[in-house]
């Protein structure tokens, strides 16, 4: 049985069956299609099948709660976000991002782009500012959920301005985005991914970047930062995971797979047409980001006065 083969065989024998990736939010949004690329050419190189397994809501606890449940035995694994480590972050009842699961490896990371809906008048973010503070609780921002990243970084601003702009959570960025484009709310930071079409049709305005650096996706568009708020900087992040007691071997496996299909010129030319940055290092590595981001969001969140849903 592969229980009693030598780690190095163990890993040779994986995987002998499809692999299901759950990820925790709605086909056709960043997360979802930053998975796809990369898990496709996972498959490949292994000759293997991954199977992609939509499960949202929660802000990832719904799909973060079966897979810690699931068999460690490397055959269910999960696209973790930094929207998992605010969860844990924000609801003591969810499980426990940086203790549950193994990090396998990062996959990416990608800013926010705020944007807001044509019928807004403004073009800058010191304009958006002046016009919300003008309106407290009059404007709306879309989210792609409750204690999601975009969430988050939305909250930042208000600490950060003083302005008071209402939260509409949905589940998952591309529903959000259909509601900002149709000017059922005013606003958001949204993936470059999901924004960026509609930036270009003129049915969104972008006024700023969410990183401390601009991004070559938008070259031309400044930081939040630059724009007005000086010190703002968040940005967002992508890795697999599987359940904490998964094989040291199989974790190893999956590592190396994941390091090979990051440097693969195609999945990189994916990754850059969409602004986002390819991840790879280490698990440890992948850890330690999880850990920080818990601790980081913690106080937004303690400032902001967010409970859980």
């Amino acid at each position: 049985m592969a229980a009693f083969l030598p780690a190095a065989g163990f890993a040779q024998a994986y995987p002998a069956k499809p692999v299901r990736v759950v990820i925790p939010f709605p086909p056709g949004g960043a997360i979802d299609w930053t998975a796809r690329v990369v898990t496709a050419k996972m498959a490949e190189q292994m000759g293997a099948q991954f199977i992609v397994d939509n499960r949202p809501g929660a802000g990832g606890s719904i799909a973060a709660e079966l897979v810690s449940k699931a068999p460690a035995d490397g055959y269910t694994l999960m696209q973790g976000t930094a929207s998992n480590a605010i969860t844990t972050a924000l609801n003591p009842k969810a499980p426990d991002f940086g203790r549950e699961f193994a990090p396998i490896g990062l996959l990416g990371s990608s800013i926010f782009i705020l944007v807001v809906h044509p019928s807004v008048p403004v073009k800058s973010v010191k304009a958006l500012v002046a016009f919300a503070r003008a309106r407290p609780g009059q404007l709306e921002f879309a989210s792609a959920g409750n204690g999601t990243t975009n969430h988050l970084t939305m909250e930042l601003f208000k600490s950060m301005t003083g302005v008071d702009i209402i939260h509409v959570p949905y589940k998952g960025g591309a529903p959000a985005m259909v509601d900002q484009i149709a000017g059922r709310v005013a606003l958001g930071f949204s993936n470059t991914t999901v924004s960026a079409p509609h930036i270009k049709s003129g049915r969104l305005v972008p006024l700023g970047v969410s990183g401390a650096r601009r991004s070559a996706a938008v070259p031309d568009l400044p930081t939040v930062a630059e724009a007005g708020v000086p010190g703002f900087d968040a940005s967002t992040w992508y890795g697999l995971v599987a359940p904490a007691a998964t094989p040291a071997a199989i974790i190893e496996r999956l590592n190396l797979e994941l390091n090979r299909a990051l440097k693969a010129p195609d999945v990189r030319e994916k990754y850059a047409a969409d602004g986002i940055d390819p991840g790879g290092g280490t698990p440890q590595d992948f850890g330690l980001l999880i850990r920080t981001d818990i601790a980081k969001w913690s106080k937004v969140i303690k400032a902001a006065g967010i409970r859980p849903e």
